[in-house]
């Protein structure tokens, strides 16, 4: 059974940094393209960044220079390195590991930036 998680959430001031981490299964995390969203209730799903299975990265203009993605394909692990933090990015990260179009979500994790 494939498996994806995200952890690393919690709350932080305006101006900090948290580190997001989101675990594949070994089976597939090797092959896939992981993508990160965010999503608050009642608003649209935002693509925050991706990173190929060879590295190249991606960033939605919101978060570029501030956010960086890269992965350990030893640990079946991606991280989400975010810096410089506003309220703004106060959502809920889901994390995609995409393989051959089919998606495998993991169960979010909470963001919250707050004074």
């Amino acid at each position: 059974q494939v498996q994806v998680s995200e952890s690393g959430g919690g709350l932080v001031q305006p101006g900090g940094s948290l580190r997001l981490s989101c675990v594949a299964s070994r089976s597939i995390f090797r092959v896939s393209v992981v993508d990160w969203y965010r999503q608050t209730p009642g608003k649209e799903r935002e693509l925050v960044a991706k990173i190929t299975t060879s590295g190249e990265t991606a960033y939605a203009s919101s978060v570029h220079g501030r956010f960086t993605f890269s992965r350990d394909n030893d640990l079946n692990t991606a991280y989400l390195s975010m810096g410089s933090l506003t309220l703004e990015d106060t959502e809920d990260y889901y994390c995609d590991a995409r393989v051959y179009s089919r998606d495998f979500w993991g169960q979010g994790t909470q963001v919250t930036v707050s004074s």
